[in-house]
């Protein structure tokens, strides 16, 4: 090749455009001017694929990294393909324009015939009433003039759009929830909530503070700035430093391999129950949810009650971990820390528990072991843990075949996936409690909210290495292999029904991550007895739910698999709910799988020693 036609590599951009690529790519078109109109060559240049091409995936991969931090993450393909198949349909059904054309001069009829007397403050019905989980309105404030006007415009607006983007013949259901969500999420930014000219409550408190709460409100939207531009934790959350002030339930790191720690808790009674409990959090988050303050800790409620537990405390991936998988996490994980309890306490079989992530994991491990013939396991519980995602609530949103190589190619760029990305999806899951609300409250009325000790744990986010996290996606999420016995451990099949521990589910009624329907499909998979419990909360706080908390309740049903199936819209009709926490009928479960009581067994072991004070490194880890 002319020397005069080589560009000269540059650092940059040396892993997206070798010397070879770029001379493979100028060869034919050189050739085409040093010997002149040469035909063969053009067509050349049309039929022949270029075979080395390394460098054009690694420039697309920065390209969809670099489009991500404007996306949120979502990719545009994904959503150009939802309103595309919702576009193309709504185009040849002029059936639907005449509908929502008379939709909307009725919905314009009522309104007319509100206006007079919302006007001159009459009591009148609205035109609408908000659904029941949009609390936007409800305060009285919101029935006065000229306030009753925007919010019933608001939702007359909203509805109008709903039926705009449902119910349209031969739209896929998913493209048809992505466009039905997005033109919600666009609703929700022009909300009158959202604006001082347009809320009475923000008004009102401005009038009786004299600006004051927009002076405050500015004062936090500069501090928030400030945290996030310098990848500072939030305000508040040095008061809640693990060791210290949460997660500080006494005991000992006795094994850690490059993923885990594995916590042996100190015993705080004479007698404790011969079979030990290992709890498995999830790694998109950090252990302590499980041992927050002394009065929330389901771990000190073991504890205390005679349990000998042990915790697994995962280590938040960096980007040289990007290769670490789904097998991973099982074999570092959960069979590394079954083995290590197996040489504390000999001849001792293991209850389980698996929260969320956590618990899929579980499931998958007590399949295999089932499959190996392996006893280990004395009991299975899974709190908030889905093992089928053909009903995985909103958050299926974002997982399509766009979705997940637009994610697996950011998630190249770096070798994890960003904690941030994640808590952005699931606040546009709940952008009315989570995001806008928090714009109202602390920017607009200049109220911010005392940290808590949950609220802390929720910020200290955790990351999803490359492999594990594409796996994860694909197997489950996509293709839902586990459920439908594709998943392969050792490459054969694992199957849920051959699982023979009991299992006891636990699910919450208000959980967007892990929707209760979905993880009661559960009871379609297993082979053995089983309860489901559903809590009141959601997916943290109500886990998090601890005796003498007031308004908690549950409903529980106890059965064999042997019983026939009800449905989970019947089961919960059916059910009558109970009063108080859940801990203590799970408590009353368990201690039936326990055993009798014997003396507490020592602190690690000859082959385990113990290694140095919890809640160890791995939690501190940023």
């Amino acid at each position: 090749m002319n020397e005069s036609l080589r560009v000269p590599e540059l650092d940059a951009l040396s892993t997206l455009w070798s010397a070879r690529a770029a001379e493979a790519w100028l060869q034919p078109w050189t050739n085409f001017a040093q010997q002149g109109s040469d035909r063969s060559d053009i067509e050349r240049l049309s039929q022949e694929p270029i075979q080395d091409l390394e460098w054009s995936d690694a420039f697309d991969q920065m390209l969809h990294a670099q489009m991500s931090r404007a996306t949120f993450g979502i990719s545009p393909a994904s959503l150009a393909l939802a309103f595309y198949d919702w576009a193309t349909h709504f185009a040849i059904t002029p059936g639907k324009w005449a509908h929502l054309a008379q939709s909307g001069t009725h919905k314009w009829a009522r309104l007319t015939h509100y206006l007079p007397r919302a006007c001159v403050g009459s009591a009148c019905p609205p035109c609408i009433a908000p659904l029941e989980q949009d609390n936007r309105f409800r305060d009285e404030a919101w029935q006065r003039w000229p306030f009753n006007l925007y919010s019933q415009t608001f939702l007359l607006q909203q509805q109008w759009w709903l039926n705009a983007t449902t119910g349209i013949s031969g739209v896929s259901p998913h493209h048809e929830q992505v466009v039905s969500f997005m033109a919600r999420q666009l609703l929700d930014m022009i909300s009158p909530v959202n604006f001082l000219a347009t809320n009475p409550l923000v008004q009102e408190t401005t009038l009786r503070e004299g600006g004051q709460n927009l002076l405050r409100g500015w004062r936090n939207l500069l501090a928030d700035w400030e945290c996030r531009s310098a990848g500072l934790p939030p305000s508040g959350m040095e008061q809640f430093i693990p060791g210290e002030t949460v997660a500080i339930t006494p005991g000992t790191i006795v094994f850690h391999n490059h993923l885990m720690e594995l916590i042996q808790y100190s015993p705080s009674t004479p007698q404790v129950k011969a079979q030990p409990v290992l709890f498995i959090p999830a790694w998109i988050m950090k252990y302590y949810i499980l041992d927050l303050s002394p009065h929330n800790s389901l771990v000190r409620y073991l504890v205390e009650h005679g349990y000998t537990v042990f915790m697994i405390s995962w280590r938040n991936p960096m980007a040289d971990d990007r290769n670490l998988g789904m097998d991973d996490y099982l074999r570092l994980g959960i069979l590394d820390a079954l083995n290590v309890i197996a040489r504390i306490l000999p001849d001792c079989r293991v209850n389980t528990l698996g929260y969320c992530l956590g618990g899929t994991l579980l499931a998958i491990t007590a399949a295999y072991l089932a499959r190996e013939n392996n006893p280990i396991i004395q009991s299975i519980t899974l709190l908030a843990a889905q093992v089928d995602f053909t009903e995985a609530g909103e958050l299926t949103l974002f997982i399509d075949e766009s979705q997940i190589a637009f994610l697996e190619d950011i998630m190249r760029d770096r070798g994890y996936l960003d904690a941030k990305q994640m808590a952005g999806a699931f606040q546009l899951l709940r952008s009315n409690d989570l995001l806008w609300s928090q714009l109202v409250q602390e920017y607009l009325l200049g109220r911010r909210a005392p940290m808590t000790a949950l609220m802390a744990w929720n910020a200290d986010s955790t990351r999803m290495p490359y492999r594990m996290h594409s796996e994860y996606l694909r197997r489950l999420f996509l293709n839902n292999d586990l459920f439908e016995g594709r998943y392969q451990v050792d490459g054969r099949p694992v199957v849920l029904h051959d699982i023979r521990a009991p299992v006891f589910v636990v699910a919450t009624e208000k959980d967007h991550v892990a929707p209760w329907r979905s993880v009661y499909k559960i009871k379609l998979a297993l082979g053995t007895d089983s309860q489901f419990l559903l809590a009141s909360g959601g997916h943290n706080a109500g886990i998090v739910s601890e005796p003498g908390l007031p308004g908690r309740h549950f409903r529980l049903s106890a059965g064999s698999h042997e019983d026939r199936y009800t449905d989970p819209d019947t089961w919960l009709e059916t059910t009558l709910p109970q009063q108080g926490s859940w801990w203590q009928v799970w408590e009353a479960w368990l201690a039936n799988q326990s055993g009798e009581v014997t003396m507490p067994p020592a602190m690690g072991c000859a082959s385990c020693p113990p290694l140095e004070p919890a809640p160890g490194r791995y939690v501190l880890e940023r």
